[in-house]
This record gives C-alpha cells, structure tokens and sequence, in this order.
C-alpha cells in the first residue's frame, strides 16, 4: 500500500477546504506517514494523530505522542502538548477524505452494496450476503464481505458490530482488508448519522437501496427533526450507480425524485406490477413464505425459511441486487431459503407446541408495527406477551410510539431496561407505559365515556399514527361529578392525603345513584 508524506495530505486538505493557517518545518511536513488514527491505543511510530468527538481529552493526544504520533490534527489547538498542530475547520469532512487517501481508495477494487431505510436493513443486508456467497461458493470465489449492525467480516476480521455503519478509518480499513483478501463484494448497512456525518464520504456503490422510511432517529443526539433525518437518508442516490427503489414506501415520490441522481433507478414492489421487480401470490406452506417474483427476464417462485411477511419486501430488494450482478436465479432461490439473520425473526417453540418465542430487533415504529401486524396474521389465536425497552438519549418519540403500539397489539406488556446509559432506565420504562395509559385517562377523565373491553382486536392504528377503537358493545359512561370524584381521589392519593380521601368517598357514597 502506498505510503505519504504529511505535506500530500496537508494539500489534500487544503484542496477540500478543511484547512487553518498551517506552520511546520519542511522536516515535519516531508515525514512519511505510517499510520492515520484518531485512537490513542492504535498507534505506532510516525503516526498523524486526529483528535475528534466531544469527549476528547488531551490526555488521549498524549498517550498517543507516547506511543509515535508526531503531529496531531484538530478543531482545537492542546498547547500542552508538545508536538506540531494541523488545524481544522471541519475534523469528520477531514477524516473522511484522510482515510480515502490513506488507504489507497479501497472501493474502488470492490462491488459495493449499500442499504439504508428505516427498517430491513440488516435483514436485507443478510440475504444478499447470502445470496452471493451461494453463488461465489459454487464457482469457487471467495465469501463475501459485510458490515452490519450485527457483525463485521473483511476477509481479515470477523467480530459482532457495535455501530450500524463505522468511522471512515475504520470502514476503508475495512475495504482495504477486503482488497488483499481477494472479496469482491461488500454489504453494508448505512445508517442516517453515516450520511449526514460523512463516514461514507468519497465511496462509490455500485448499488444503493432505500428500503422504507418511517419516523425515527429524531433526538437532541441524532438528528433535530424527521426532515433532517429523511434528507440524510437521500443522500444516498448522490453516491451510486444503480438507485433502488421500495415502491411501496412512503414518501416514494420524493425518493424517487432523489433517486434520480444515481446514474440508474431500478424498482422493487409488492402491489405496482409495473415495478421491475414484482412480487406476487404472498402466502405460507407451513412454516415457510412462498411467494413469485416477475423480473424483466424471469418469473419464479421463491421461498423463505424465516417467518415475517413484511420480510418479503426485504427479499424482493435482495433479488433485485442480486440480478443486477447476473446471480443466476437457482442461487438466488438457494441462498434466500438458507438465509438466517441472527436476532432478526429467531423463533423458539415449545415442545407441546403451546409456545412460541420470537426474538426480533424491531425498534421503531415501523417495524414494531410490522412485526405485529405479521405475528398476530401467522399466529392467530394466541395471546402476544412482549418484553422490550427504549435506550437512553436516542429517539425519545420512540417511547411514546412503541408503548401506543404495544398496547394496541399486546395481551401482556414487561418493559425492560436496554442501554439506558446516562438516563434513570425506570424513567424510560414509565414514558412508554403512559403511551397506552393516556388512551385511556383521555376517555375516563376528559369524555367520561369509555371502551370496557379493549384488547388487541379492538384497537387500530392509523397510518398517521392515531388509534381507533372499534367495536362498541361494551362501553362505560361516567357522569361529570363522577369524573369529579375521580379527579379528586386521583390528586388527593398523590398528595396522600387520607382525611380528604375518607371525606370524599364517604360523600360518594351519599349521592344519588
């Protein structure tokens, strides 16, 4: 791999408008750079050490002097420290077109896949892995490479993924890995925060798919407004080949409108016979998903092994990638029916056949709301009871929408803790609960005309996310002292004021009926 000197990357940066004013001796800018890092623990002799995240200590460029780096870029200068400063304007820009150079434009050797949407995405990312690596197998190739949320593999690593999408020196690490492990795919997942942030900056892929969009990821951390979010997923189409597009999403005019920046736009459905890839005669045979897609030079039915209708569109998005690379359909048949996402769909059973345990990662509103609606259609008659939680500091409107959700389809509902971090975990535990209580303190409290009987086959749920009760045999009626009482007692328990209590229901006892 080619090495540089600090003074191409400093014009480089100076190219990308990412510079400060710059002064260092010809000896420093003539160094050969080993090593671009911007972690303390990975760094060797001659390393150019990138200081980034809100969190930075000097502490850390120090440890990273100890171990070889010999200068350090930064939005801020650390006098402290005692070696060169780079100064920059905009350190992930930066890190972005650093990463590019330092490891020889990686992508470039490959067939790279890209995924975003707001729900499918490891799932999708899984059946194209698989599909391809049916394929590569039987003509002798290496397996393909992926990068995922639920794991990582290059041809040199191999490990579980704790980020949707990696920092650019750690994805073109990965590309590069992939390149002298002679793969010649790549799967990936992008995440919104990857395209807004610049990790994948400068890289080409050869296919982009946008499977769906729905409301998500909107927090103080992540991005300000649903708008910001939706933009950032877009962006996509600005870096690819073939733009692929769900026509059964949401917002498929607008995406399609982005789309149109890619240098092709191919289309998936489940309902638009005029999409390029139309799937059709939806239904089970057992335990398995059977169902025909038309493409423009076949017609064939293909199955899945894992339980899910909503993952039929996930699979549609997958053969269409795999037929734009001319994967011949028997392996395409043969590695979707193989194919098995790990936490995705999982189902455990009982040996009286009595229960039924699925493990799914769904959440978000979507894809609590696909899940579901997929769960009560292929097992009907059974009573749902769901065990989940929210994670601290990202997408807080996930706690209302999930809790309204479980409540509309749940039987039994435990909340649990999931990477509360900095948050009180029973603080997010009661903000999905009060979703579903609302529902009903609006009716008893505000209406005083109530549902007696609502379980889950009375409750819908609105594409605008309202909910609808149904089925009206059953109801309640409070007259306007009662709501009165009720308020009262209410306030008068939280105050713990017994004296009032007694008072109040002793009165209650004494009115007219």
């Amino acid at each position: 791999m080619k090495k540089y000197l600090l003074k191409d990357y400093i014009s480089l940066l100076q190219e990308k408008n990412v510079l400060g004013e710059v002064y260092l001796s010809d000896t420093c800018m003539d160094t050969v750079v080993e090593l671009v890092s911007c972690d303390s623990q990975q760094v060797v002799s001659n390393t150019l050490f990138l200081c980034k995240g809100v969190h930075f200590k000097a502490q850390y460029l120090q440890d990273a002097v100890n171990k070889g780096a010999f200068a350090y870029l930064s939005e801020v200068e650390y006098p402290e420290v005692n070696i060169p400063w780079v100064p920059l304007t905009n350190v992930r820009y930066a890190m972005a077109n650093l990463a590019t150079m330092y490891y020889n434009d990686p992508w470039k050797e490959l067939n790279v896949i890209g995924l975003t949407g707001t729900k499918g995405k490891s799932t999708t990312t899984y059946y194209v892995k698989t599909i391809l690596d049916t394929y590569l197998k039987r003509v002798g190739k290496n397996e393909s490479a992926v990068i995922s949320s639920i794991g990582t593999y290059d041809g040199v690593e191999r490990f579980e993924s704790h980020l949707t999408t990696p920092e650019p020196l750690d994805l073109e690490r990965h590309f590069r890995n992939a390149v002298e492990s002679n793969i010649d795919f790549v799967t990936m997942e992008v995440s919104s925060q990857a395209l807004k942030y610049d990790r994948v900056l400068g890289v080409n892929f050869s296919v982009a798919a946008f499977l769906n969009i729905g409301y998500d990821h909107v927090s103080s951390i992540e991005h300000p407004t649903w708008e910001d979010y939706f933009a950032s997923k877009l962006r996509i189409f600005e870096q690819c080949t073939y733009g692929l597009v769900n026509l059964d999403s949401e917002h498929c005019e607008e995406i399609l409108e982005a789309a149109k920046a890619s240098k092709k736009i191919v289309t998936f459905s489940e309902t638009k016979e005029a999409a390029d890839f139309y799937g059709y005669n939806v239904h089970k045979v057992g335990n398995d998903i059977v169902f025909n897609v038309r493409g423009s030079d076949f017609d064939e039915e293909f199955k899945l092994s894992m339980p899910g209708l909503f993952n039929v569109s996930n699979a549609l998005c997958a053969i269409a990638i795999a037929r734009l690379y001319d994967i011949p359909v028997s392996d395409i048949q043969a590695g979707l029916y193989q194919a098995k996402v790990p936490g995705r769909m999982e189902i455990y059973t009982s040996n009286d056949q009595k229960i039924t345990a699925i493990v799914d990662y769904a959440h978000n509103q979507l894809s609590f709301q696909k899940l579901f609606e997929s769960v009560r259609n292929e097992y009907p008659g059974y009573r749902a009871t769901i065990i989940f939680g929210c994670p601290g500091k990202k997408a807080q409107d996930r706690r209302h929408d999930l809790g309204e959700i479980a409540g509309k389809y749940a039987d039994y509902i435990y909340l649990t803790e999931e990477d509360a971090g900095e948050e009180d975990p029973l603080t997010i535990a009661q903000e999905i609960a009060r979703a579903g209580l609302d529902l009903y303190i609006k009716q008893v409290l505000k209406y005083g005309f109530f549902h007696a009987d609502p379980h889950p086959g009375n409750i819908l749920m609105m594409e605008d996310g309202k909910i609808v009760f149904i089925d009206f045999g059953a109801m309640g009626k409070l007259y306007p002292n009662e709501r009165e009482f009720l308020i009262n007692l209410i306030i008068y328990s939280l105050k713990k004021d017994v004296k009032k209590i007694l008072f109040h229901s002793v009165l209650e006892s004494l009115l007219p009926k």
